[in-house]
C-alpha cells in the first residue's frame, strides 16, 4: 500500500511540474508564437507569445495531460506552420523556429521530442508539399514517388528508438500512421496545376481505410488533426468506391457508413450542422443523427449550435440594426414595422452581389405599390464609403441603401460568412427566412407573395 501511495504521489508531483519552453523566432513577417493543446482530435490555442525585439519567446505551463501539443506560428484551422511536440510534467524544450523549419537547441530536450524531430526530418518533404504547399511547387508526378518512399521507410523508423516512455512509444507508432494519412489525403484536395485520376493514385492510397483509423474515439482523439484527417480519408474512400461526395444531408448516410465508431460519427454530424442557418433543417437533421452526439463535449457543442439557431428560426425577433442611409439619416429595424422587409447584404467589391442588382431592381418594380420594403445593407469598410455612395448614385440603386461599415454585429448575428445574402422579415419584424433565395430565382418572388398575403 505504501508503495502504491508513493507511486501516486510521484505521478501527481510530475503532473504539477510545469513544462518550460524557450526559443527564438527567426521567421520573416511573424512576431507571435502560439501553443495548442489537442482536444478530441482538434487543436485549441492555450497561449500566445509576442516575441521580443531579438525574437525570443518562452512559455511555462502545467500540462493538462501527457501527450502531443502543437507549437508554431500557424492557426487552429490548419496544420501549416505548426510543429508537433510531446510534453509531460517537468519537460523542457529549447528551439529556434525558422521560416520553414525548426531546430532543437541545447541538451535539455526530451528523448520524445528528439524522436519527433527525427521523424520530421524524414517527412518534411511531404509536409512542405502537402500542409505547407506554398513552400514547394509540386504535382502528383513528383509527390507520389516521394510518398511511397517515405511510407516504406516509416515501417522501420522506430527501430532502435525506444525512449523508455511506453506511452509515447505507443502513441508515436500510431502518430506515424496518422501523419502519413494526413499528408496523403490533404495533398489530394489542395489546388494544383494538375490533378491525378483515381487510376493514377500511387499504391499507398489503396491501403488507406477510414475504418482502420476510426475504430476507437479515445485513440483518435490523442492524435493531432485526427478529425481533419478522417475527413480526408472519408473523401478518398468515397471516391475509391465511386460514391459521390455531397455537402449537406444528401449522401450523408454514405459518409457515416464509413465510420465504425458512433462517437466519431457524432463529430461529423456536428461538422455538418456547424454551417446550418435554418433552425427547422437543423432540428430535422438532429432528429435523425442526434443519436451520435454522445460525449459531453459534443453535447455542449450541440447545445451551442441549437441556441445560436434558435434566435434565427422563423418567428424569432429580427436583429435591431441601426445604420445610416446614403443621406446620413439613421434607419432602424423598428422603423420598418408594418412592412415586409427584404434585406440584401452586399458590398461594392462583390461580383456575385452586383450580378443580382438587375434582378433586384426588377423585383422592386414588380412589387411596386405593395407593402414590400427592399433594404440593401453594404458591408464595405468605412474607408470605402465614398466608393459605395458613388456606386449607389451612378447606378441609381433603389430601395433603402444603408451602410454598415464592415462585417459587424449584423453579420455575426445572422452567421453571414459569404455574400450576397438575402433575408426576409414579416410586418411585425419577425424572421421569415434568413437564407432566402436570390432575386435571380423565381422562388424568392413566390415566397414574398406568400408573406405579403398573410393577415
Amino acid at each position: 500500500m505504501a508503495t502504491l501511495c508513493l507511486g501516486l504521489m510521484a505521478l501527481q508531483a510530475q503532473a504539477q511540474r510545469p513544462v518550460e519552453i524557450s526559443g527564438t523566432l527567426k521567421k520573416a513577417k511573424k512576431n507571435e508564437v502560439k501553443l495548442f493543446k489537442i482536444s478530441d482530435g482538434k487543436p485549441i490555442q492555450i497561449a500566445i507569445y509576442t516575441v521580443s525585439d531579438n525574437g525570443g519567446f518562452d512559455f511555462q505551463f502545467l500540462p493538462e495531460y501527457e501527450g502531443f501539443y502543437l507549437l508554431g506560428t500557424g492557426t487552429a484551422n490548419g496544420p501549416a506552420d505548426n510543429y508537433k511536440f510531446y510534453f509531460k510534467g517537468g519537460d523542457k524544450l529549447a528551439l529556434s523556429i525558422l521560416d520553414a523549419d525548426y531546430v532543437l537547441n541545447g541538451q535539455s530536450n526530451s528523448k520524445e521530442n528528439i524522436v519527433l524531430r527525427q521523424w520530421y526530418d524524414l517527412v518534411k518533404p511531404l509536409d512542405d508539399k502537402s500542409y505547407n504547399s506554398g513552400r514547394v511547387m509540386s504535382d502528383y508526378v513528383d509527390f507520389f514517388p516521394q510518398l511511397e518512399d517515405i511510407a516504406a521507410k516509416s515501417k522501420t523508423f522506430l527501430k532502435g528508438k525506444a525512449t523508455g516512455n511506453a506511452k509515447f512509444d505507443r502513441l508515436m507508432k500510431e502518430s506515424i500512421r496518422w501523419d502519413l494519412a494526413g499528408f496523403a489525403t490533404n495533398y489530394l484536395v489542395t489546388p494544383r496545376s494538375i490533378h491525378p485520376k483515381l487510376e493514377e493514385y500511387s499504391p499507398y492510397y489503396s491501403t488507406l481505410k477510414t475504418s482502420d483509423f476510426a475504430g476507437k474515439a479515445s485513440l483518435a482523439y490523442q492524435q493531432t488533426w485526427s478529425v481533419r484527417t478522417l475527413g480526408g480519408l472519408i473523401k478518398l474512400n468515397m471516391r475509391q468506391q465511386n460514391s459521390m461526395y455531397r455537402g449537406g444531408i444528401e449522401g450523408f448516410d454514405n459518409l457515416l457508413a464509413l465510420i465504425p465508431n458512433d462517437t466519431l460519427k457524432g463529430d461529423f454530424v456536428l461538422e455538418l450542422t456547424a454551417d446550418f442557418k435554418n433552425y427547422d433543417e437543423y432540428r430535422s437533421t438532429m432528429n435523425t443523427y442526434g443519436k451520435y452526439i454522445l460525449s459531453k463535449n459534443q453535447q455542449k457543442i450541440q447545445q451551442d449550435q441549437s441556441a445560436s439557431l434558435t434566435v434565427l428560426k422563423p418567428g424569432a425577433p429580427a436583429f435591431a440594426f441601426s445604420y445610416p442611409d446614403k443621406d446620413g439619416k439613421t434607419v432602424t429595424m423598428a422603423d420598418l414595422k408594418g412592412k415586409v422587409v427584404l434585406v440584401d447584404v452586399w458590398a461594392t467589391w462583390c461580383g456575385p452581389c452586383k450580378d443580382q442588382i438587375p434582378h433586384l431592381k426588377k423585383l422592386e418594380e414588380e412589387f411596386k405599390g405593395t407593402d414590400l420594403q427592399v433594404i440593401s445593407i453594404s458591408v464595405d469598410v468605412a474607408k470605402d464609403k465614398e466608393k459605395w455612395l458613388k456606386m449607389v448614385n451612378d447606378q441609381n440603386l433603389g430601395g433603402l441603401q444603408l451602410f454598415a461599415s464592415g462585417w459587424g454585429d449584423l453579420t455575426k448575428f445572422y452567421k453571414i460568412t459569404s455574400i450576397p445574402r438575402f433575408l426576409i422579415f414579416d410586418k411585425n419584424g419577425k424572421i421569415v427566412d434568413v437564407d432566402a433565395p436570390r432575386p435571380s430565382l423565381a422562388e424568392l418572388k413566390t415566397l414574398l407573395e406568400k408573406v405579403l398575403a398573410r393577415k
